[in-house]
Parts: C-alpha cells; structure tokens; sequence
C-alpha cells in the first residue's frame, strides 16, 4: 500500500484585503461591490513559485523527520521531487532542481517539473503514487506551487491568492493510504494562456459550469468510485475548488455525494492557488476534520479532469505539522498581515513601471553562471562548514577555522544552516539603499549553535524587529535580472512570530 507520509503548507504573510481592490476599480465597475468580502493571499516582492516550494517541502520534510524520529525510523530522503506549477519563473531550467538543491537534497535524485494545466498537482501526486508503488523510487516528494499574475481589475485578482503544498508518498507508515483513481484527458478550454502571453485568456462561466465542469467531472467521480467499490455517500470530505460559485456544491449534488462533505475552499481568506489548490484543500483537510478510515475524495479540473480517492489511517491523529509559519495551512493562515496598499500589489507583480530613482540603476545584474554552478551548495543550499577539529561553524565555509584558539587548515565539512535557530545581533533600515519595499532591513544575526551571518530581512515592516528578536531562515528571490530574465536566489532572516 501506498500513500501519503507527511504533509506541509505555506502562503504568503501578506493578505490583501479584497476591499483595496474593489475601492480602486469600482469606479469603471459598480458591480464589484458585492465581491469586497474577504482576503487573498499576495506574494512578497521577493516571493514567486520557487520559494513558496521551498517553504511548503521544507516543512514537509521538517514534520517527517520528527515523525520519523519519534517511531525511531530512519529520515525521509525522498528519490525524487516532483514540482507542479503553471507559473514556472524558468521555461527551460529545471525549477524543481532549484527546489532540491535548496532543500539540501542529494544530488542522485530525480527532479520533474509538471506543468501547463490546472490539474498539474494531482497530476504530480499521481506520478508519485504510481513510481513508488512500481518500485521505481523507495519516496518521492511532490510540491505543488503558483504564483498567477493577472490583468488589474480582472475576476482573477480577486479570486486568485499565491500558495504551496507539499508531500511526502511512500509504502511505510503512511498517514493516508491511496486507494484508487482515475482521469480524462478533455481538451475544454475554459481559459488558457499562450507561451508568449503574461495573462490567462478566461472564457464564460456559465459555459464552464454547464458544459465543463457539469459534463466531465461526474463520469470521473464515478468511475473512481467503481474502481475502489465504493458509493458516493461514502465520501466523508470532498476536496475540489472552483472560481464559480457554488459549481462544486452542483457537481457533489449530482455525483450523490453529500454536501456535508464538500471541503471550504478557503477563498474568504486565502484565494485559489491555482494548480496548487486542490493539494492545499488536501492539507487544510488533513489538518482539521478528517479522521481514520475516512474517505477523501480529491478532485482537479483542467483539460480534463483527475479523481484521487485517498483513506486516513489510524497514523493521521498522532501527526504533528512541524513548527513555524509554512508548517502546515493552519499555521500558514494564522500567520497573516493584512494588506490595504493596493498599489504595492500592482508593483509586486510588475503590473506598473515605478520610477525606482538612481540608486536602482546597477550595472552588476548579470550572473556568472560559474560561479553560480560551482557555489551552488552555498547560494542555494546554504551550506556552510563545520570544524573537524573544533566543532566551530561558520557561513560561509572556508580554507581556515575562523576559531582564533583553532585555525585549522582544511578541516572544514559540510554543515546546513537552513534549519539553524538564529537572532539578531545588529540591523539597519536603510532608505537610502534601493529595495521594492522600503526601508531596505538588514544586519548581522548570529546562530544558537554557532556561527554569524550578515544577512537582509524580509516580512518586516517598520519598528518590528529589535536585537535579540529570533529569526528563521526563509528562501526569496534576491534580485532579478530584467535584461536577460534570470532569478537570483538567496536565504534571508524572517522574524519569529507567535500567532
């Protein structure tokens, strides 16, 4: 039996009041007045698809480890990564070896983006099931992320919200096991999005409601259902999301299923992550109201349709989320400050061309992909060095021991320092240096077991950090090449909140 061994969340900090948006369009619309209820989730200026991954796996494998720990088993080291997105930040670099590389995983791993459909994160949970159960990988980690962006005053900017899920699928000590599934392959466009264009092309609701979702989803439901022996009123919680009001409630209504189980979206505060949703749904579920031995029915639909029917095991009660603000999407949630500036988000999402002034004009912005390559275990994995002699760490590491009663020469290894608890020792707010979001927070922290690191904050507003405040280490976007489009990533310091 397969299934799923551990789970983790992240949205973004930032909420956007759906509020802002409607004040600012509701003048050329008045019909967007009924839709100013509610929140969605926004992506920070150095956020995008890649580090929303990175956080949900990081807690994924995170809550794992301590699983497998407390069952005295061995880590979770997953074979391959699977990434499902539609909003990759690179057409022909392999994003989910970005994933992996900052996740500190080996490099005997196989990485596949899974891309170019609404149902690209059932699909990837799919490929998962299927590879580990025929054998051909021992685990396999599947992150499902988006970051859509969309035309001001469009339907999607309201609907919408940037977020990630991820999991772990093995044959031991599974906390859900994989019952059964089945798809169609349908090519329904209800919206796409050419290779050239920014924004998704949306056609008319009603027809996707009737002809669409109405017409392709049911005879996948059944057929799922035929295959594990089941009827429709064993579904205890069905997981799927649409933009279209109640169009899921008339596809349960139609299918038998009852509409006690159909599972909040989490539009009111969060938005649709895209291909990212149903994989979110799954997690809030698992986090809240499943129990053992209940049926999960979890649904995707785009181009077609995917039904995966999914059982919780007696495992899932004792399952603990990691800590910290991507643990899982209840912490996710939690952790959340409300966003009224409608403007930033414009900017965030490049949605206006701001006049950044001198100081953002650097000549310094192309990377030498060397360098890149030959640093990648630092810059991306932040790995730093560990005396064998001392025990002494140090970011980054180096030819010698920075321990002035050591000095070792050549002794250092290899030590992470992702997960290593950090506080600040010193910061700045600069106005003076240019950053999307200012003032420009950054200074020294230093790490509880050892080790100091000049570093940028980010999620801060401020007043909001003080010495001695606990960090985090969080993967974002450092900079961006506009002339040549390549992403620079880096780690960055994240306050420690309670929530």
């Amino acid at each position: 039996m397969v299934g799923i061994t551990a789970y983790g969340g992240y949205a973004p900090r930032l909420r956007l009041q759906r509020q802002a948006i409607v004040a600012a369009h509701v003048w050329a619309d008045p019909g967007l007045a009924g839709k100013a209820r509610g929140e969605r989730s926004m992506c920070n200026w150095d956020e995008d698809t890649v580090t929303m991954a990175v956080e949900a796996s990081r807690a994924c494998l995170n809550a794992g480890a301590a699983a497998s720990a407390a069952r005295a088993g061995g880590p979770i080291a997953p074979a391959a990564l699977f990434l499902a997105t539609t909003t990759a930040p690179f057409a022909d670099r392999q994003n989910a070896g970005i994933v992996s590389t900052a996740l500190g995983l080996p490099e005997a791993i196989a990485t596949l983006d899974i891309t170019a459909s609404q149902k690209a994160g059932t699909g990837a949970l799919l490929q998962a099931f299927g590879s580990v159960a025929g054998g051909l990988y021992a685990d396999a980690l599947v992150v499902a992320s988006d970051h859509r962006r969309t035309k001001a005053a469009s339907a999607g900017e309201l609907a919408f919200g940037d977020g990630a899920a991820a999991f772990t699928v093995g044959s031991q000590d599974t906390l859900v096991d994989f019952i059964a599934a089945q798809s169609a392959s349908v090519d329904f466009i209800d919206h796409f999005r050419s290779s050239s264009e920014p924004f998704d092309y949306q056609w008319e609701e009603r027809w996707i409601r009737d002809e669409g979702l109405a017409s392709i989803v049911p005879p996948v439901i059944a057929g799922v259902l035929d295959k594990a022996g089941l009827k429709a009123g064993d579904v205890a919680h069905f997981v799927m999301s649409s933009t279209i009001g109640r169009a899921i409630d008339g596809v349960a209504k139609t299918c038998g299923i009852a509409t006690t189980a159909v599972r909040d979206d989490l539009s009111k505060v969060l938005g649709e992550t895209g291909a990212a949703h149903p994989l979110v749904m799954l997690v809030h579920a698992l986090e809240t109201t499943v129990k053992p031995g209940d049926h999960i029915l979890v649904v995707s639909f785009g181009q077609g349709c995917d039904a995966i029917l999914l059982r919780a095991t007696d495992r899932l009660p004792g399952y603990v989320a990691g800590a910290g603000a991507g643990a899982g999407m209840l912490a996710a949630l939690a952790n959340r400050q409300p966003e009224v500036n409608y403007q930033k988000f414009l900017a965030f999402n490049n949605l206006v061309i701001l006049e950044k002034g001198m100081r953002a004009e650097r000549d310094d912005y192309k990377t030498a992909l060397t360098v890149t390559y030959r640093k990648r275990d630092m810059l991306t994995g932040m790995i730093g060095g560990r005396c064998t002699q001392c025990g002494t760490l140090q970011f980054p590491r180096a030819e010698v021991c920075v321990n002035p009663q050591c000095k070792a020469t050549g002794s250092q290894v290899p030590h992470p320092f992702r997960e290593e608890p950090a506080s600040i020792l010193t910061w700045s707010a600069d106005y003076l240096t240019y950053t999307a979001d200012p003032p420009s927070h950054y200074g020294m922290i230093t790490f509880t077991n050892g080790g100091r690191f000049m570093t940028d904050f980010t999620d801060v507003n401020v007043g909001d950090i003080e010495v001695g405040m606990d960090v985090r280490m969080a993967f974002r976007i450092k900079s961006v090449d506009s002339l040549r489009g390549f992403v620079r990533y880096f780690w960055k310091a994240v306050p420690v909140r309670n929530h």
